[in-house]
């Protein structure tokens, strides 16, 4: 899994038939001193995270397997909303104190 920061949605009106309902999420990975890195990617959200959330990404066969049995082509979902991140004792990112 990796850190991810939530930047926007992405909309497609045609697209496999698979995907209907299924909201995609475009993330700017996260390292682990909490910055941000030039890297994006699109995501299934399947816990209903908002722009400027820190969330996990899974990737891969797992990815696929968080929504069902269903084979999807996915290659990556949003599976959890973070709140807290600590690095050696340090506090790297808090939820609460973001929107303050």
């Amino acid at each position: 899994m990796q850190i991810a920061k939530v930047r926007g949605t992405v909309v497609g009106t045609q697209k496999d038939p698979s995907l209907r309902g299924v909201k995609l999420l475009l993330l700017q990975l996260v390292d682990e001193e909490g910055n941000v890195l030039p890297t994006y990617e699109v995501a299934a959200d399947i816990v209903g995270a908002g722009v400027d959330e820190w969330v996990l990404v899974t990737r891969g066969s797992a990815a696929r397997q968080v929504l069902g049995n269903e084979q999807r082509p996915l290659d990556a979902a949003v599976v959890a909303i973070i709140d807290t991140i600590n690095v050696e004792n340090r506090l790297i990112y808090s939820k609460k104190d973001q929107y303050r």
